[in-house]
């Protein structure tokens, strides 16, 4: 497995991991809002209902929040070779190594650490278009493109 499609996989698995827990809690508020109709009456019941109702609004933005991820990676082509930073792209730098697809943070992929980033983050942006040998400065450090997949 190329160092792409594990980085492609493991970004997957957190994506997956976050909506099933958001589904999760979705499901237990729906319970709650069940149970919260069949108990209690009054401005107490009524504040418990307005509680759960607004994080149920909270879930459903998160999902699809989540889902806009999962597209964006699903854009992602795990068998390509790119000249320069783009989407898809696994970048070596002299700092640290980074994949361009979607904000999931630090992973592992064939004993080396990378940055899971999106196009949209600021050293995303600075990557994009770059290529191997090309200086990048950020947070007042400089670094080189050492190499690009």
């Amino acid at each position: 497995m190329s160092v792409k499609e594990a980085l492609y996989n493991s970004c997957l698995e957190i994506v997956n991991k976050r909506q099933a827990t958001i589904q999760d809690t979705f499901a237990g508020i729906q319970e709650a809002m069940l149970s919260e109709t069949k108990s209690s009456a009054g401005d107490k019941h009524e504040t418990g209902r307005a509680m759960l109702q607004l994080e149920r609004e909270k879930l459903g933005n998160q999902l699809l929040e989540v889902q806009k991820v999962k597209e964006i990676l699903f854009k992602v082509d795990q068998k390509s070779t790119v000249s320069q930073g783009c989407l898809g792209s696994v970048v070596y730098t002299s700092q640290a190594n980074y994949f361009i697809s979607v904000s999931v943070g630090e992973i592992t992929a064939n004993n080396e650490k990378f940055y899971a980033i999106a196009t949209n983050t600021p050293i995303g942006k600075l990557l994009l278009g770059k290529k191997v040998g090309d200086h990048i400065s950020f947070r007042n450090q400089s670094f080189v493109i050492e190499k690009i997949v």
